[in-house]
């Protein structure tokens, strides 16, 4: 393949999703130059299963891995695992690791995702209390999680529901504490963001409204005290309240950042030897206008994939709707697109789920279903291709959605 720029030797940092994905979609688009992952865990491995599969049998840092040694020796991706940089050169795109190597490149990758948000009270450092970002963290929540023990999960976003549900099915009575009575409104609308959220009780996780004000030791045990004065007991408490971008690197190097590191629809930053992608990515147009950094998995997914290709001066494939899932309580949810702002908000009933479309000037531009992926999928072609919609048909629950791709042909 024809390539506008080589980028030479390649050093990506960030071992995860993102990071991965580019050396993996370098290596499909042709090129031949080195490429090494440096990491500080010792794999590069993949971080959804950690809320919602770390009670199962199988839960191991082999089964969570992106490819065996074998099969990285085999893509020629060399890694630097258990090792942490600390520095990039973005002029001379080098980078030091904390054992004091400095690896010489002629690219950089900045793909080092994201930390997790920490609560700023009292007793937010105690034993017992808890984020969940990597696999230790998983394995140490695990251990202190025993069948008949007292959890208290912070946050009940997405990653706090998996983590609640996961804890529930091991046998743990589960606290969930959130700000809001029904959290995810703006990502799924009011209907399904509450038909979600009612799961918890159903499946007996005691579900509070509220705001941790401290977190005091009690003996061996833990007491969470929200700002209204309800204590709530714990034998492990769970912080679960968004991540924060690991810009620390790309700061020191002189980087723009804001939010994230500043990148161009490339992906390429300020400097032009070094490329960012993942969680800690913020798309800015050629305009100007800074979009929000994605936290998805299959955000972070493509933003590697088209980092590999603006390090080759190739266009990437244009994206379609975003999309994303959840697991909790035995279901699986599938949403794409937008559900707020603008648009008439359709529901589907029948079954035990209702599926919910956003429609904005006759075209779909938003939708989620449970335990219906079909549905789903549909609905991103429908995004994707602009193609008109009638109200009616998506409430309908006897009309297959793809039945509206072909009668679009």
């Amino acid at each position: 393949m024809n390539v506008a720029r080589d980028p030479g030797r390649v050093v990506v940092v960030g071992g995860g999703l993102a990071g991965f994905s580019a050396a993996d979609q370098l290596r499909t688009l042709g090129h031949q130059g080195e490429i090494t992952i440096v990491d500080a865990e010792p794999h590069a491995y993949d971080r959804p299963p950690l809320s919602k599969n770390l009670f199962d049998e199988d839960f191991s840092l082999a089964s969570l891995a992106f490819a065996t040694k074998e099969g990285l020796v085999a893509k020629r991706i060399d890694t630097v695992f258990g090792v942490r940089a600390t520095a990039i050169d973005a002029d001379a795109a080098s980078v030091t690791l904390a054992d004091g190597r400095v690896l010489a490149a002629d690219t950089v990758l900045l793909s080092v995702g994201g930390s997790p948000r920490t609560l700023s009270v009292p007793g937010n450092d105690l034993p017992g209390v808890y984020t969940l970002r990597t696999f230790d963290d998983a394995l140490a929540i695990r251990e202190r999680a025993q069948p008949g023990a007292r959890a208290v999960v912070i946050g009940a976003g997405l990653i706090g529901a998996e983590l609640a549900s996961a804890l529930q099915r091991a046998g743990v009575a589960v606290t969930l504490l959130g700000p809001a009575p029904v959290p995810l409104l703006p990502v799924l609308g009011e209907l399904l963001a509450t038909h979600l959220h009612s799961m918890h009780v159903a499946h007996g996780v005691r579900a509070e409204v509220g705001v941790a004000a401290s977190i005091t030791a009690a003996g061996d045990a833990l007491i969470v005290t929200t700002v209204s004065g309800e204590d709530i007991p714990a034998d492990v408490v769970v912080v679960g309240v968004g991540i924060v971008p690991n810009t620390s690197l790309a700061e020191a190097a002189g980087l723009a950042v804001d939010n994230g590191v500043l990148v161009d629809r490339h992906h390429q930053t300020s400097a032009p030897k070094v490329f960012a992608a993942g969680d800690l990515a913020r798309l800015v147009d050629d305009d100007g206008v800074a979009h929000r950094r994605e936290e998805h998995w299959e955000a972070a997914q493509l933003s590697g994939q088209h980092a590999a290709y603006g390090m080759l001066g190739l266009e990437a494939p244009a994206r379609g709707a975003s999309w994303f899932w959840s697991d909790r309580h035995g279901i699986h949810l599938e949403a794409t697109g937008r559900l707020s702002g603008e648009g008439e908000l359709i529901v589907r009933q029948g079954g035990a789920h209702p599926a919910v479309f956003l429609v904005h000037d006759g075209l779909l531009v938003g939708a989620a279903a449970i335990d219906d992926n079909n549905t789903v999928r549909a609905a991103r072609r429908l995004i994707d291709r602009r193609i008109p919609v009638s109200p009616t048909e998506l409430a309908d629950p006897a009309i297959v959605l793809k039945s509206l791709l072909r009668a679009s042909r």
